[in-house]
């Protein structure tokens, strides 16, 4: 069942050489012999995320690691080794935060995901870095290779789980293999994901939803961890005129707003054909629509902006700042995605004072503080547009700045990692809150029921 996920990833009988990358790190120990690993009083953490989910521009995943580097800077006490696939073999030191970069080619022509295929120059890397705790953050090839590396090492090793990835495929085989067809990869995907993240110390799922989700499948390590928003550069503010003149949007313009990957797990196709529906069902409306990112369904976005006009596109921002602008220029964010396991950017959106819309009974929900009466429980296009026109017809601004209120107050990315760090001490079998407990005993408020 392992070969069956990693084929499904890895195209051809791809290999590198495995020449290890030249570390900055100066430690001064004695050599040690096959399988050892140094025993001497830590002062610091040293901790190693390894993941192929990663774009240097953009996604989830990245700024859910880039918090993670910036919250070990600020702290002064640990120590954080990032390992990705790249372009080229690199190691970038900041201070105690590493990032380092394996040659690895890319997914297709299209794609900025690489599959990282030199697994001898990670296992160097690996022995080298010698690391109190890694955390995996994909399921694929990659995952069980490390847990292999880190049980001879006896490294605790955590799995992040960032996305639900089954329920990406099920349409397709549903498509074309009718109801028999998607039951059965259901069954084998269920089996997969036991198998594989049963073997971590423990599983993070970013979703309260989902974490009991995958409790009720059988895999009881999992623990739930709601992620953040960067309080300071995510705020609300007055509607940014300037930014909207810069993207040669009218100011009295009814501005949607889609930030992530153009994919089609992320059911691009619904906010596109949502989009259509909005003009061609309300002539002479005022709707415009602003889309942030690339993938491999950009030609679909460029086609309708050239048919229908009053979209914008910008294909990457590689700045806070000017996403938060995006965020303060929108009057609706607008999240067509049904396999999230949490939807970083509705966080976003709404700690900017922008209103989210997307489509009801996803694991979104749990993150949204205002506005779900509004959200269509159909996954199609007019019932979308619908609930848009009907959405708009509120005070979204006053709606918007209660939102911003209650995210802000409640998703800073440093209770985020605190509880992230209690959860690696309790892999580590160290001492110390019980975050497990206390994350099951949230878990089970929010579900009305009695704690453990």
């Amino acid at each position: 069942m392992e070969n069956i996920f990693s084929q499904a990833i890895i195209i051809g009988n791809f290999f590198l050489d495995a020449t290890a990358l030249s570390l900055k790190i100066k430690r001064g120990k004695k050599s040690l012999g096959k399988g050892e690993r140094e025993r001497k009083p830590k002062t610091k953490m040293k901790i190693c995320d390894i993941t192929q989910f990663y774009s240097p521009c953009s996604g989830g995943v990245k700024r859910y690691l880039s918090e993670k580097q910036d919250y070990v800077r600020r702290l002064a006490k640990d120590e954080h080794f990032l390992i990705v696939p790249g372009e080229k073999n690199q190691h970038l030191s900041d201070k105690s935060v590493h990032t380092i970069t394996i040659k690895s080619p890319r997914l297709d022509k299209t794609s900025r995901y690489r599959v990282m295929l030199n697994l001898k120059t990670l296992s160097l890397l690996i022995d080298e870095i010698n690391p109190d705790i890694i955390e995996v953050g994909d399921p694929y090839q990659l995952a069980w290779f490390i847990l292999r590396k880190a049980r001879r090492l006896k490294i605790p090793v955590v799995g992040f789980y960032h996305s639900h990835f089954p329920e990406a495929y099920l349409r397709t085989f549903s498509r074309y293999g009718g109801k028999l067809a998607e039951t059965a990869f259901r069954n084998m995907a269920k089996g997969y994901i036991i198998s594989l993240f049963s073997k971590f110390r423990l599983t993070v799922v970013p979703s309260y939803k989902l974490c009991g989700l995958l409790k009720n499948w059988g895999l009881d390590n999992a623990v739930p961890l709601p992620l953040g928003v960067d309080t300071e550069n995510f705020s609300p503010g007055p509607k940014d005129e300037s930014w909207r003149k810069f993207l040669a949007i009218p100011p009295d313009a009814f501005l949607l707003l889609y930030v992530g990957r153009l994919s089609k797990e992320k059911n691009l196709v619904l906010l596109l054909e949502t989009f259509r529906c909005l003009l061609e069902e309300e002539p002479g409306n005022n709707y415009w629509l602003l889309i942030i990112g690339d993938g491999p369904l950009r030609s679909l976005v460029l086609d309708l902006k050239k048919k229908l006009g009053r979209i914008a596109w910008i294909p990457y921002l590689d700045s806070k700042e000017d996403l938060a602008r995006s965020y303060r220029s929108a009057d609706l964010f607008v999240h067509p995605g049904i396999v999230e396991t949490f939807g970083l950017v509705t966080i976003e959106s709404q700690s900017c004072g922008c209103p989210v819309i997307g489509v009801h009974g996803t694991n979104m929900d749990e993150q949204i503080e205002g506005g779900l009466e509004y959200w269509p429980r159909k996954n199609c296009p007019r019932a979308f547009a619908e609930a848009i026109r009907n959405f708009r017809q509120t005070d979204l601004r006053e709606l918007g700045l209660e939102l911003s209120r209650k995210v802000r107050a409640k998703y800073g990315w440093g209770q985020v990692f605190e509880r992230l760090w209690g959860y690696y001490l309790k892999a580590m079998g160290k001492e110390g809150r019980d975050e497990c407990k206390e994350a099951v005993l949230e878990y089970a408020q929010k579900r009305g029921v009695d704690g453990p």
